[in-house]
């Protein structure tokens, strides 16, 4: 199936190309644009391929599982990868106006797509040595994004980022090595298959955490975010939403893969750990966020604080509340991304994201203050935006097993997120501009890619319930994984 290769061999062949144009700058922003739609094209393609005949596999060479490379798109990966190509279709357009001639000199559009290149392979790899790969090329891609045409806030942030990148790939391959000395293989279906009658009960628990703290450490779980506020808010507004609607979901699709293939029974209250770290993570973030005073660092620690949604339906374990996290994964993908593109037009307008600054812009920028409307409200958890769906939907999986303290959680942080997006909204829009504020012009590839990115945010409002059905049939495929293994194994 030749068709689960193009989203990760395109922004290859796009990144190529674009080294090689040199100093074109219109057509290498033509190409870049057209290579980011190619992208979600054949995005668009995987996903009702899977719609329409099951998992797909690619055995790459012909060579057969487990001992060849493989890709897998089953209904989760196909729709993150589809969210890959949204988001880098609208990042490439906003980067047009909002990443200035300097960085596009020195091959932004290059890493770009080498950015999306690793994270696609991410989502669709089928082995987890491979997944350490892709994770290296995200990490090589992402530091040179971050430090490209640096000022010494960024250096400190891409060495904050990096370094700590760093750690967790070396107890991710840690973990990968242990596992392949028990088990012989690294294959993702074969390993679900012969983990347990290999498996010892103190390795299994230690590999367990190992893969916890390493995939937590790149989702941005508590206490291992403390790198992320530090480094997103530095770089370009454009790169800082790449990262923030790709790169930590990168870490949570791979802890959800990893504990539904191979920890289904995990010892030592593995799944105890994972629901104390994510509602942890909930409220120390969201705390956090209520504290700051720059528009970029509240997103920051809104980021931070809204990881423990997409991961405590992993802790629940049931297929809904599974079902929930991962459509809370796809909402928090749109409007995160959204924010971080907004504050680009801050950046703009004032030359600042300090909340002090702004002020006004509902007068004098009504169509943008409608368009950032849509997203902070839907981050918020207003009804009926996604987010009020999403987190609704939480806390229906909570109450369905009887954790009634949980459900009184998320709804307190919650409410400490509307308290911070109503003083976003307040601060940056309402109250008056202060004096002597001055604002520069728009360009239109700027608000372009806002409106695509509310439409999707209202597209999951007004399609939640096939969209969450979707959601639910990801959630038994992760729950139930003998249908992956018979894809790839073939009965295996």
């Amino acid at each position: 199936m030749i068709l689960l290769a193009l989203p990760i061999v395109i922004p290859l062949a796009t990144a190529i190309v674009l080294s090689l144009l040199g100093q074109r700058p219109a057509v290498s922003r033509a190409v870049a644009f057209a290579g980011a739609v190619a992208i979600f094209g054949a995005a668009v393609a995987v996903l009702a391929r899977v719609e329409a005949h099951g998992i797909q596999v690619l055995q790459i060479g012909s060579w057969p599982a487990p001992f060849g490379i493989t890709l897998v798109a089953d209904v989760f990966s196909a729709m993150l990868v589809l969210m890959v190509g949204i988001i880098g279709m609208v990042v490439t357009g906003h980067s047009f106006s909002g990443v200035d001639p300097r960085r596009e000199k020195f091959g932004y559009h290059s890493l770009l797509h080498i950015l999306l290149m690793g994270v696609s392979g991410a989502f669709l790899t089928g082995d987890i040595f491979n997944l350490y790969v892709w994770f290296e090329v995200m990490l090589i891609a992402s530091f040179v994004l971050m430090a490209l045409y640096r000022t010494g806030t960024q250096l400190r942030a891409a060495f904050t980022y990096v370094t700590l990148n760093l750690l967790a790939s070396a107890l991710l391959l840690t973990a990968i090595g242990l596992l392949y000395g028990q088990a012989g293989t690294l294959n993702f279906a074969d390993l679900a298959q012969v983990w347990p009658q290999r498996q010892t009960p103190a390795l299994d628990e230690a590999i367990a955490m190992l893969f916890v703290i390493a995939f937590g450490i790149k989702a941005g779980l508590f206490p291992l975010f403390f790198w992320l506020p530090a480094s997103y808010h530095a770089p370009p507004a454009a790169i800082g939403a790449l990262f923030a609607g790709l790169l930590t979901k990168v870490g949570v699709y791979a802890l959800i893969r990893v504990f539904t293939l191979l920890f289904r029974n995990a010892a030592g209250g593995m799944y105890s750990v994972i629901l104390v770290l994510s509602v942890t993570t909930m409220v120390v973030g969201m705390t956090a966020a209520v504290g700051q005073r720059d528009f970029r660092r509240v997103l920051s620690f809104n980021l931070v604080g809204h990881i423990g949604f997409t991961t405590v339906g992993l802790a629940l374990s049931t297929p809904f509340a599974v079902a929930a996290s991962i459509f809370y994964m796809l909402h928090h993908m749109v409007v995160i991304t959204s924010l971080f593109l907004v504050s680009g037009l801050f950046l703009r307008l004032r030359r600042t994201t300090d909340l002090a600054a702004l002020g006004g812009l509902y007068r004098t920028h009504p169509a943008t203050a409608v368009l950032t409307m849509i997203p902070i409200f839907s981050l918020a958890g207003v009804p009926p935006l996604s987010g009020f769906i999403a987190k609704l939907a939480i806390i229906e999986a909570s109450l369905e097993i009887d954790y009634y303290w949980l459900a009184a959680v998320v709804l307190a942080v919650s409410l400490l997120t509307l308290l911070s997006m109503a003083r976003l909204w307040s601060d940056a829009f309402w109250k008056p501009a202060p004096p002597g504020a001055t604002d520069a012009r728009l360009g239109p590839a700027m608000l372009a890619s806002i409106a695509v990115l509310a439409a999707v945010t209202l597209g999951l409002t007004f399609a939640a319930e096939p969209v969450f059905s979707l959601c639910s049939r990801a959630a038994e495929q992760l729950l139930h994984p003998d249908e992956y293994v018979r894809a790839v194994l073939g009965g295996g």
